[in-house]
């Protein structure tokens, strides 16, 4: 049972991107900076711009991807002032995609947006608390709500991602047409890069955690299945965010753990094998990126919110 609940929380800090790049421990940024006075940069060169050249950038979008730490609050607070610059700018018609909240429960969404439930029931609805739901979060949904503007659970419902980890991909082709609307299965996990920084980063946390106990192939065989997971909920977020383009909202914000985005990982591959062509500008919060080392490359900018 230890070690059943080991994996779980493994699993978790690592779909929500909390161990993907190495950053601080995010208890200690300097929550009272206004988010947009941090420095930006582009994330492929290091060079300065200015926070309006990303707001621009993601204004002309089909799709804008922000990469956060899960619990930073001046990172939430970046992503929730540029969700409140695109809004004002007049842009398109745009829609706000959310990691953590699930396809099952868009009902419970709607219900809040238009009013026919209020926030205390929506909380409830949800499974919503203050961990769960951080005010950058919050803010974000309620700018949405205030401007009549569409906000999309974009993921796959646990259970599922759960059940593509112990029993396979095959296990899904089998089920009710209304469950398979709640998920989009990959068919085939991706390969490269993407893959080979999961197993890294899985493999570390594991021996940090008594994995050295179990052989090479039960090692391997348990990364795979956390891996089928986790492109589980690649291939639906990018499956909801397809869905959103089509009906005719642009640009589409979809708030995600960094490690599901940073160097064009498995939820942009998914969103390129889902919308060919999409236009993708990824953003991802960092704390004194190292442009001469992991960070060169992570997106199309990077917004650092940590500082000395």
């Amino acid at each position: 049972m230890l070690k059943a609940c080991v994996a779980l929380g493994l699993l978790v800090l690592l779909m929500a991107g909390c161990a993907s790049t190495g950053m601080k421990a995010a208890a200690e940024e300097p929550a009272t900076l206004e988010p947009r006075s941090v420095p930006v940069c582009a994330g492929y060169t290091g060079s300065p711009v200015t926070w309006d050249d990303m707001v621009d950038a993601a204004e002309n979008a089909d799709v804008v991807v922000i990469g956060e730490m899960h619990g930073h609050e001046l990172g939430l607070a970046a992503a929730a002032a540029l969700w409140d610059d695109l809004l004002a700018s007049g842009v398109g018609s745009p829609a706000l995609c959310l990691e953590f909240f699930g396809r099952d429960q868009q009902a419970a969404i709607d219900d809040y947006l238009t009013d026919v439930t209020d926030e205390e029931a929506f909380r409830k609805a949800t499974n919503r608390n203050d961990h769960n739901y951080p005010e950058g979060h919050r803010r974000m949904l309620e700018a949405a709500k205030a401007a009549g503007l569409p906000v999309y659970g974009s993921n796959s419902p646990w259970r599922y991602a759960t059940r593509a980890r112990e029993e396979g991909l095959d296990s899904l082709v089998g089920l009710h047409p209304a469950q398979r609307a709640l998920f989009v299965s990959p068919g085939t996990v991706p390969d490269g890069p993407y893959r080979d920084r999961f197993f890294e980063q899985f493999r570390g946390m594991l021996a940090s955690h008594g994995g050295e106990e179990q052989s090479e192939e039960e090692i391997q065989d348990r990364i795979e299945g956390y891996y089928r997971a986790q492109s589980v909920w690649d291939s639906t977020m990018a499956g909801t965010i397809a869905e959103v383009l089509a009906r005719g909202s642009r640009p589409v914000v979809q708030v995600v753990g960094q490690f599901h985005s940073d160097h064009e990982g498995g939820l942009v591959q998914a969103i390129w094998r889902a919308r060919p062509g999409a236009k993708i500008v990824s953003i991802s919060m960092a704390e004194q990126p190292d442009f001469e080392g992991d960070d060169l490359g992570r997106a199309d900018f990077m917004v650092d919110v940590g500082g000395e």
